[in-house]
Formats: structure tokens, sequence, C-alpha cells
């Protein structure tokens, strides 16, 4: 037994000290790093679970491949997939709080990349977390299921591993990745690609050729069209179209989410990039002939307008940002071939802003409009104004306790054990371009909705305890890939990250495999400490919220596009009927109140408002006309002020519709304690 390893023991067997504990071993090149808890991917996710994992007072180290934190978040998805307010809780809603302050609102879900970068670099100054930029995992060291330490190291821009390697030892870790590297290195089961129907009981999985960013009807593949011995144009693949809900090795497809600005003085030219092949858009050429769009945004480009004349585009149509087809292999390839691939989208990319804005065969009006864009010159300064994160939107997925289906998603299975909420669509962007009955079609993309929030097992973020029982994976997590397309959100992500650190916390606390902890002591310590800073919790109290709440008169109860599973509608004038909401406040002290205001048509000019201590009243006064509705969200919180109030359920607020001239909805009511200066 070499040294080094009899050493690496010794540190094993010694327990965590206090301080964070640094010992480097000159002979071999080798550094020793031990911590508490060590998470691997600078994610989002990563970010806020190795904030609260500090914050609980462990020592952490946060290990990122790149150079750039917060993934997709800060790295261009700037228009927040939500579904739903109400399933974002604790430090994900800090951070959306946040990025509100920058803008001078309460709570903001649209934002510039560098704003989202700063606050995420934020969190990690105010709690002191170290972090291994440019390293990648180069193998996990395991005693049966328990992984002792792992080995990193330097990661170059094209992907290549150094000789000199760190070793880090923790009691707990972390997978944040997107591609799931720790948890797949550490002997985890996983999956890549989609399942079939059959094997989880699902309507939604497997091959799925539907209507969505879909090439109508006549658009020939061939490079001569008519002649199937010319060969297919770029982008096509030779498969054939196999049976609906058959599972494949295929995934969804990536792209970038760009943020581009047409304000002059912050723009750059989009330029030609590297192997530039105008070939490669022939397709997009004969879609365009048949469909005639207006303009950009009309199934070509989804261009979502964010601060300051930036954007955030996504793919839109049937040829755009998605390089369908050609990410199949990126789940499992080393960094250097990732690198290639990562390479190759970008290069697609810019090559369809170029074409899109320079083309003689594209429409003159269409041209002028892609001229307009150009990369914004204050983002991604060191990364020549381009994203350094392509946007995986699925790549390994762990085959975990519990594998949350589209059962869960749709409310006919219910998980007790919550780890979090998630409330978006089942969606899946296509997987595959083919030929069917002689015209190009694409196939996979799924978008399926009508549900309301609903728990993701904490089983599902943690992998059988056979196989590990100190690893946790928020991100990869267990999830067949029409359930993992609707839990798959940035702000899931987090709020999965955060009760993974909460749960590491009490595993390393009680000497327990993660499989092992109570949920229910998870869940109460989320509600107590949400923001992880021992700070006074906020008081939601929403209308489907029997024990807080009282309705009188005919309010019809809405489904869709509330906060929560619900909102309350009154159509007006009904003097009788209101609906108050009673907060149980846990001592005396100033609150901001607000309410959430879902975006609904005929709303009434003004709402009455009677807000009261128990003693006095208050009758603030909503102005509806200013209300416009975040992007992507429905509706936001309208602040009425600050108000003292007394412990316990005195207090309440109360939303009537006496005298209206239209309709009046009442959904939810925040209570947040002003903090003390």
């Amino acid at each position: 037994m070499t040294h080094f390893v009899k050493k690496i023991k010794r540190l094993i067997q010694v327990s965590l000290p206090v301080i964070f504990l640094l010992i480097r071993t000159q002979s071999f090149g080798q550094t020793i790093l031990k911590t508490d808890i060590c998470i691997y991917g600078g994610t989002s996710a990563g970010v806020i679970a190795a904030y609260t994992a500090k914050k609980s007072g462990n020592n952490v180290i946060l290990i990122e491949p790149g150079s750039h934190l917060g993934g997709l978040t800060s790295g261009g998805l700037g228009n927040t997939d939500i579904g739903n307010k109400y399933a974002i809780t604790g430090l994900a809603r800090d951070f959306y709080r946040r990025v509100g302050k920058h803008y001078g609102k309460f709570e903001q879900w649209t934002f510039e990349p560098h704003v989202a970068e700063d606050i995420m670099l934020d969190y990690i100054r105010v709690a002191g977390i170290r972090v291994l930029y440019h390293h990648g995992l180069v193998k996990v060291h395991k005693n049966g299921p328990v992984i002792q330490h792992i080995t990193v190291a330097y990661l170059d821009k094209s992907g290549k591993l150094s000789a000199n390697t760190k070793t880090i030892i923790a009691r707990i870790f972390i997978d944040c990745s997107y591609e799931g590297d720790l948890m797949a290195q550490s002997g985890i089961s996983y999956t890549v690609g989609r399942e079939s129907n059959d094997l989880y009981g699902e309507t939604y999985n497997g091959v799925q050729l539907l209507d969505k960013h879909q090439f109508p009807d006549g658009v020939d593949p061939y490079k001569i069209p008519g002649n199937p011995a010319s060969g297919l144009l770029w982008g096509i693949s030779p498969d054939t179209l196999e049976a609906k809900g058959r599972g494949d090795h295929r995934v969804q497809a990536y792209n970038f989410r760009l943020c581009l600005t047409d304000s002059i003085p912050n723009r750059l030219p989009i330029t030609k990039p590297a192997g530039y092949d105008s070939t490669r858009y022939e397709l997009l050429l004969r879609y365009l002939a048949i469909k005639n769009p207006k303009n950009l945004d009309d199934r070509v480009l989804n261009i979502n307008h964010m601060p300051h004349r930036k954007t955030d585009i996504n793919n839109n149509g049937p040829f755009s940002t998605d390089m369908i087809g050609m990410n199949y292999d990126y789940a499992e390839a080393n960094f250097t071939e990732r690198t290639k691939i990562v390479t190759a989208h970008i290069n697609y990319t810019i090559g369809l802003l170029y074409f899109l804005g320079h083309d003689p065969r594209v429409p003159l009006y269409l041209r002028n409009e892609m001229l307009q864009w150009g990369y914004a010159k204050d983002e991604y300064k060191n990364n020549n104004h381009w994203s350094p994160q392509i946007y995986v939107r699925e790549a390994r997925r762990m085959i975990g306790a519990y594998i949350m289906t589209q059962a869960n998603c749709q409310g006919k299975t219910i998980a007790e054990d919550t780890a979090g909420l998630a409330a978006y669509t089942m969606d899946s962007h296509n997987c595959q371009r083919i030929v069917v009955n002689g015209m190009v079609k694409n196939e996979g993309d799924v978008q399926i909705g009508g549900f309301g929030p609903y728990p993701v097992s904490y089983r599902s973020i943690t992998p059988k305890e056979k196989e590990c029982t100190n690893l946790l994976v928020p991100v990869c997590l267990s999830a067949t890939h029409i359930a993992y397309g609707s839990i798959r959100m940035e702000p899931v992500f987090m709020v999965l990250a955060q009760t993974a650190a909460v749960a590491a916390t009490v595993a390393i606390q009680k000497n327990i495999p993660v499989q092992m902890i109570d949920v229910s002591e998870i869940r109460s310590s989320l509600r107590s400490n949400p923001l992880a800073d021992r700070s006074v919790p906020e008081i939601l109290v929403d209308n489907d919220d029997s024990l807080h709440t009282k309705i009188n008169g005919n309010w019809q109860r809405i489904k869709e596009n509330g906060y929560g599973s619900s909102f309350l509608l009154h159509a007006g004038t009904d003097t009788e009927a209101f609906v108050r909401f009673i907060p149980q406040l846990q001592k005396k002290m100033k609150y901001q109140v607000y309410i959430y205001l879902p975006a609904i048509d005929h709303i009434a000019a003004k709402i009455p408002i009677k807000i009261s201590d128990g003693k006095k009243e208050w009758q603030p006064q909503i102005n509806t006309k200013n209300f416009s509705g975040e992007l992507q969200t429905g509706g936001e919180w309208l602040r009425l002020g600050n108000y003292l109030f007394p412990d316990g359920e005195k207090s309440y607020l109360q939303i009537s519709s006496n005298g209206t001239d239209g309709q009046v909805a009442a959904d939810a009511v925040l209570f947040v304690p002003e903090k003390l200066k």
C-alpha cells in the first residue's frame, strides 16, 4: 500500500474537524482537501446547495468544471420557466426576490444574465464558500455503498484533464451537475433516453409524433426535391419512424438561450462563424417558403424580451435554435468529446443567426429584422459575449429509490415524502428529424399540462441504499423522461438542492445514511428557516388554505393561472361576497403586506381591501390599471404597505367585490416581516 493511500485512509478514519483542513503531499503532486459536504456542479442548484450547507454550519467545497456559476439561470435563460410560483420556495424564491430588488420590484422572473450571475456570486461571497473552478471529475472512490473521496483535476478549455489532481474527502456528496457525472461514476443505476410507455404505465413517453414545433406537410427532405437518390438534406436522420410510445436512446434537443440586444451602443455584429456552411440551412428555406412568417418571432425564433433591450431567445418552430439529433452522445461523453459537441452547437447557432441576416435567399424583411440584433457588449465579457452554458435539457437520469412518473405529474400518484414541488407542463423538445410519407417531420416534442403543483419525492433525489448512502442527486434525479420534462426547471432544481443540503446536514449530524432521514424533519427545518439565515419567515395564506381563510358569497374556483392550485373569482357587485385571509403570525412586528393578482379578463379597476389588526382597520386602494402581469407567470404581487400586527391570529386581510365594476380575484396574501435596520 502506497504512502499516499495510507494517508487517505487515515484521514477518512479521523472525524471531521470544525475548521476546514487542507493538506498537501508535495512528493506526489497531490492536494488533499477534507470537508463536510462536497458539491459537484456550479449550476443554480449547486450554488443554492452550497449556500444552504454552509449557512447550516458545514464546511463546503463547490466544484465547477467551467468558469461560470449559475448554470442556465445565469447562462441566458432569463425568461424563467415556472409553471406556478407557488412551487418556488425558500432560497429559490429568494433568488427571484433579489432579481426584483435589482430592478426596483418586489420580485422578478425575467432578467439579464450578468444580473443573475452577480446574485449567484453574492451567495458564494457572503457564505464564504470555496469554489474549485475548471476542475472535472476523474474518479470516485467507494468503500461498499459509501463514497470515501473523489479525485478531480484541472480542466482546460479543450476538455483535457491535467495530470495534477486533487483529492476531496467529504462526509456527504451532492451531484448538482446537469450531466450526473458524480452519480454515474459512483456506480448508481441510471438511464439515458426515453422509456417505453409500457414500462411505467405512461402515455406521453417514448416516440411521439405530434404537432408542436412541427413542419407543415409538403416540405421535401431531399437535396434534389422529389429525388430520394440525391440524399437527405443536412439535419435529417435516415432512421425510420418507430411505433408510438416505444422507448429509445434518443435525447431531447439542446440549444443555447440567446442574449442578444438591439441597443446600438451595446450591440456587436454577428459575424460568420468558423466552418460556416449555408447548405445546413436549406431546410429552413423550404420551411419559410411554405410558412411565410410575419416576422422572426412567428415560428422562426422565440424572442423573449428582457430588461435593457435584451433577449432570451429560445427555439421556435420546426427549424430553429434546437440542434435536433446531435446530442445523443453528450451524456456519456468525456470532457473532450463534450467540448466538441458544444462547439458544434455554437457554430450551428451562430451560423443560423448569420444565415438569417445575410443569405440573399432569406426574405428581405426577415434579414433586416435579424440585422437589428447583435451580441450584448456587457454580457459574457470573458467568453466572447456568448453563453458559457449549453442548455442540457436532459442527460442521465438516476434510477433511484423512487421514480417520478407521468402519474405523479397528473396527480394520480402522490409522493408523501415531499422534497419540493414541481408545476411545469410535461415538456420535451424534439428528439429526431426524419422522413415520414416522403415529407420531413420532427418527432419527440410533447407539451402536456393542465395540472397544478405536485410533490417531488425525497426518495427521487436519493440513490438506492445498497448503491450509495452518502450521495444526493437533486438535478439528474430519478424520473422518467416525460416526468423529468416537467420537473427539470431551474427554480425547481434550486428548491430540490436546498432540500438536499438540509438533508445532508441532518445525515452528518445523526451519522446516518441519507435514505434514513425523517423527511418531516427536513420539511420542518425548511419551513422555519427557509432562507437558511434564521430570519423570521414570511407568512403565505392561500385561498386553498381552509384553516386560515373564510369565504362568503358565490366565488368561482379557477384551477389555472393562479398562485397554487386555484384562485377564487367573483363577477363583482355582490355586497356580501368576501374572502378573508387570516395569518398565524409568530411575533408582534411590522409586516409588508402583498396580495397576489392573477391575470384575468375584465378585472375591476379598483379592488376593495380591508386590513385589520384586530382593533384598527385600514382600507388601502388597489388600482389595477398599473397591473401588467409578469412574462411566463400570468400574475404578480402588489404591495399594500407596512402594518404592525400582533402575534397569533387576530389580524386579517379581506378582499371583497362590493361596488366593483368588473371581476375580482382572491388568490393569495403574503406577510413579509420587515427586516430590522
